[in-house]
């Protein structure tokens, strides 16, 4: 009787510890997909807003007078920026200033609903702790940075 109990037990844990594995799996496969997730809902002026961004189509160049060159912007470019309190799909644009395109949390962090995501000079949003009392918040301003790379530095927080 006590060899079957000790198997059962075995098998037990074997299936607990097969089963974590498989989830922690699971989840390291779909944490970063490309797929970056707001931490709330949007509204429909929000998304409107987000779907005049990203499928707004360049008007074509005003034609030149012969002889003469025109300046044309450098291209937006995306890239995805990694901070301590989640990540930030960022869109530096030709004209040097900032849109958040999306933004997700990090496990143990939520970000604020208070984004400011531009585009602007800045764009500014608060990653906050799930455990509002142990550890502080952490604003963050994101710019463009001097290479027009994005740069996020954690700024002083006026909230309190």
């Amino acid at each position: 009787m006590r060899k079957w109990r000790s198997a059962v037990v075995t098998a037990a844990w074997v299936g607990v510890g097969t089963a974590a594995g498989a989830l922690g799996a699971w989840q390291l496969a779909t944490a970063d997909s490309g797929v970056a997730a707001h931490s709330r809902p949007l509204d429909e002026e929000a998304v409107e807003r987000a779907l005049a961004a990203t499928s707004a189509t360049p008007s074509p160049p005003a034609p030149t007078p012969s002889g003469s060159r025109t300046h044309s912007p450098k291209p937006a470019e995306r890239s995805t920026l990694r901070f301590t309190g989640g990540t930030a799909t960022v869109e530096c644009r030709g004209d040097g200033t900032v849109y958040l395109v999306s933004w997700s949390p990090a496990d143990g962090f939520h970000i604020d609903d208070d984004v400011e995501r531009g585009p602007a000079a800045t764009a500014r949003l608060e990653a906050e702790p799930s455990d509002d009392d142990e550890r502080e918040d952490l604003p963050y301003e994101i710019d463009c940075g001097k290479q027009g790379r994005p740069v996020a530095r954690v700024v002083a927080d006026t909230d309190d």
